[in-house]
């Protein structure tokens, strides 16, 4: 039994409440202290075989994203506060394929007719193979169904604070998808119609401007202008700040974010993306880049930022074997560079097509600098490319990671906290590469990972690693049955852990990013811990409370109330019938002897005497009280630190006797209540000189009576309208529509047109209790 420490009387664990390190049962065991592999449920299945050559894309707001033949189904990791069951919780959803195929224009309609009919009986053999086996040029012999590639933006781009997702589709359509609301996502812009259309205006004309010399006659032609707009890949940078003047000729910081295409015939398009990005004219075209690589494959962004050194380009591979960085000219970005030439590097054209393509930043450890680490697949090999930037200049180190596979490499995974690569073959084999770090280069370890009994054998399409390296998805299907390929194969999604429960939790303390929905993932390997183990491990929660007192932020309040929160669910018993079932009572009672029902009678008491963890249905009832007690005053403390935090707010950006619109005088009055916190009285002595005995008073719309404020979740009136309390703001919503938490544990208010910017600003931030998005 273990105690928070006696300072913090009010909020330390109670003392009925068993917190125990050590595991009950061999089930238990899996939590150890070594990073073994564990299965976690449940297997999601696929309603279509898998498409593309990467499947699996892994979000940065934990939404994974796999590309099937009929839609882009997509699964929501959710680390949920209200449910007890110890399976992942994952919100499914999917966006279909377009029914109607696209018709990509080069030309006048009746012009590029009589150019198919020309090529398709043409008396060359080479041209017209060449023209009869593309499926673009020609497309009497169908298009392929189904989603080719997907690409989530960073963090931060939609209006809710969220991920963009580009979605490639097999047709060559790229359109940009966001979800404003919880389970339905919307299309915002076509890319592929908009640069079609750019393209028509320009005469279909290189970068330079000049109009073709040929026309749709011309074979080469044919293929360029075909070519030119057709992508293959895309891929988002990071998030950009710029400087916008203003009509009054003041400047406001702007955000956008850049997404690279990389079309055919090695054009890489750029477009600019201004944030929030809620409309298709949010979107313009930036730039072309022309990268001059012959059958391209592949692309990532190489990002490098060091000090006051700032630079970007795109890394392009090639299927011929060539790798090079083009670089990208950013204009009005503060701090940053341009590369002056391309960088190759990877220069032998070995046919041995480029993979998988991911560029990570990191600091090397002996020369404390910034550099970047840049790996692909080559077929069984990884390819590996160091880049530090010296004064001398830009150094580049590469090499091969031979004999991992003995078949190619099909997917290829970075986990970018404590760096690790992770690369399978189709057989199944997963190894787990970690860089080490020499005077001058890297030398990779190689391990194997244990796979989980009901993996092997099974046949792997693509892996995907998710934001903080807790899990590692993979898409699947049936290898051999019996030595035959089944004949209909079966396409399912599984999550297998990276790290253990005391991991996870070691490193939600020392998290940079003090955010807990920006580590849902790994939360929710604590929370598996905790409700298998029905207890918070001691070891966390003093380490918790020893952080508290010595920093007392608010994610390490967060981060206890949901440890608690998760310690209540543990504690609930789960119903034993099912509601939806008809209860024939009187029946039962007129065929069961009064034997048997004291038999029965006699086991349902023995199993309530003993209930998992050897503690009794009284003392449970007990403990779920104290640790109800436990919430509560942790929630109060988180919301009084936040009212604290919105007066200070509001006494900055207010004028003497102005109304904010937020109950000042209800949050001072309510602060005022706990006569032992010092910053609150120091807080309330400013707000109420700078007052001056003046109170707005919140009315209800529907009776104009005061709406006292007595709670910080709800207003009542005297005439008994209730009215449920913004979380950020602690306005009453007294209208039809407002946001609510991912989680469901709050609500706030929508801005309104006359709000000031500051009060906006208030509202824009995430849950106070779970610093879960505002939907």
């Amino acid at each position: 039994m273990a105690a928070a420490s006696p300072s913090d009387s009010a909020l330390s664990l109670p003392r009925n409440v068993v917190i125990k390190t050590e595991p009950e049962s061999e089930d238990d065991l899996l939590i150890s202290p070594a990073d073994v592999p564990v299965k976690r449920d449940p297997v999601v299945p696929l309603l279509s075989p898998v498409s593309g050559l990467q499947p699996l894309a892994w979000s940065q707001d934990h939404r994974l994203a796999v590309c099937t033949s009929s839609s882009m189904s997509l699964l929501e990791l959710v680390c949920d506060v209200h449910s007890n069951k110890q399976d992942l919780t994952l919100h499914r959803t999917s966006i279909p394929v377009p029914t109607e195929a696209l018709k990509l224009r080069v030309g006048p309609a009746a012009e590029l007719a009589q150019a198919r009919e020309k090529f398709s009986t043409h008396p060359d053999p080479t041209i017209r193979q060449v023209f009869l086996a593309d499926k673009d040029m020609n497309p009497s012999i169908g298009l392929h169904k189904g989603i080719q590639y997907a690409s989530w933006s960073p963090l931060g781009c939609d209006s809710s604070g969220r991920c963009l997702l580009a979605c490639l589709t097999l047709d060559h359509r790229l359109t940009i998808h966001n979800s404003l609301k919880r389970l339905e996502w919307n299309m915002l812009v076509d890319l592929t119609k908009k640069y079609s259309e750019r393209l028509k205006e320009r005469g279909y004309s290189k970068k330079d401007g000049k109009p073709p010399e040929a026309n749709l006659q011309d074979f080469d032609e044919l293929q360029r202008r075909f070519g030119m707009q057709t992508p293959l890949r895309m891929e988002w940078s990071s998030v950009y700040t710029t400087k916008q003047v203003q009509p009054d000729n003041t400047c406001k910081d702007m955000e956008m974010v850049l997404l690279a295409v990389l079309m055919e015939n090695g054009d890489l398009v750029l477009w600019k993306f201004v944030l929030p990005f809620l409309r298709a004219s949010d979107v313009a075209f930036y730039d072309i880049v022309e990268s001059g690589v012959t059958r391209p494959s592949d692309l990532a962004w190489w990002e490098y930022e060091s000090a006051d050194r700032r630079m970007s380009g795109l890394i392009v591979g090639s299927e011929v074997g060539p790798v090079k960085i083009m670089p990208v000219s950013l204009s009005g970005v503060k701090g940053y560079f341009t590369l002056r030439h391309p960088v190759i590097l990877w220069k032998e054209c070995d046919e041995i097509a480029v993979e998988n393509l991911k560029c990570v930043p990191m600091i090397h450890p002996i020369q404390k600098s910034s550099c970047s680490l840049i790996v692909a697949s080559r077929g069984c090999y990884v390819f590996w490319c160091l880049l530090m930037i010296s004064p001398a200049g830009l150094n580049v180190h590469n090499s091969h990671v031979a004999g991992l596979h003995s078949l190619p490499v099909v997917s290829l995974a970075i986990s970018q906290h404590g760096v690790a690569v992770y690369t399978c073959s189709v057989d199944g084999w997963i190894k787990k590469l970690t860089p080490t770090f020499t005077e001058n280069t890297l030398i990779f370890n190689q391990e194997d990972m244990l796979r989980p009994e009901h993996l092997t054998g099974r046949r792997i399409h693509g892996i995907a690693v998710s934001r903080n390296g807790a899990y590692i998805a993979l898409a699947s299907t049936q290898g051999m049955i019996g030595g035959h390929h089944p004949v209909n194969r079966t396409y399912q999604v599984h999550f297998v852990t990276l790290k253990t429960s005391e991991t996870a939790a070691a490193l939600l303390l020392k998290s940079p990013a003090q955010n807990l929905y920006k580590t849902a993932d790994l939360l929710d390997l604590v929370r598996w811990q905790i409700l298998k183990n029905k207890c918070i491990p001691a070891s966390l929660l003093e380490e918790l409370d020893q952080k508290i007192q010595e920093v007392d932020s608010p994610y390490l309040w967060r981060l206890k109330l949901f440890l608690v929160r998760i310690l209540h669910q543990s504690l609930q018993t789960p119903p034993t019938d099912h509601r939806w079932k008809p209860t024939h009572t009187e029946n039962k009672v007129f065929v069961r002897d009064e034997d048997e029902e004291d038999g029965k009678d006699g086991e349902d008491g023995e199993k309530e005497e003993d209930e998992p963890g050897g503690v009794k249905k009284e003392n449970r009832e007990e403990q779920m009280e104290e640790v109800q007690a436990w919430i509560n005053a942790v929630e109060t403390h988180i919301m009084r630190e936040n009212m604290k935090k919105v007066l200070g707010v509001v006494y900055l950006n207010t004028w003497i006797a102005q109304n904010t619109s937020i109950p000042s005088c209800g949050l001072v009055e309510y602060l005022a209540r706990d006569s032992n916190d010092r910053a609150s009285e120091v807080l309330i002595g400013h707000i109420k000189k700078k007052m001056n005995k003046q109170s707005f008073s919140e009315r209800c719309s529907l009776c104009q009576a005061v709406l006292p404020f007595s709670d910080h979740r709800q207003a009542i009136c005297e005439n008994g309208h209730m009215w449920l309390r913004c979380v950020l703001s602690y306005q009453a919503c007294q209208t039809l529509t407002f946001k609510r938490c991912l989680l469901l544990d709050s609500i706030a208010r929508l801005p309104e047109p006359e709000d000031p910017e500051w009060i906006r600003k208030i509202l824009q931030a995430p849950c106070t209790l779970c610093d879960s998005p505002m939907i």
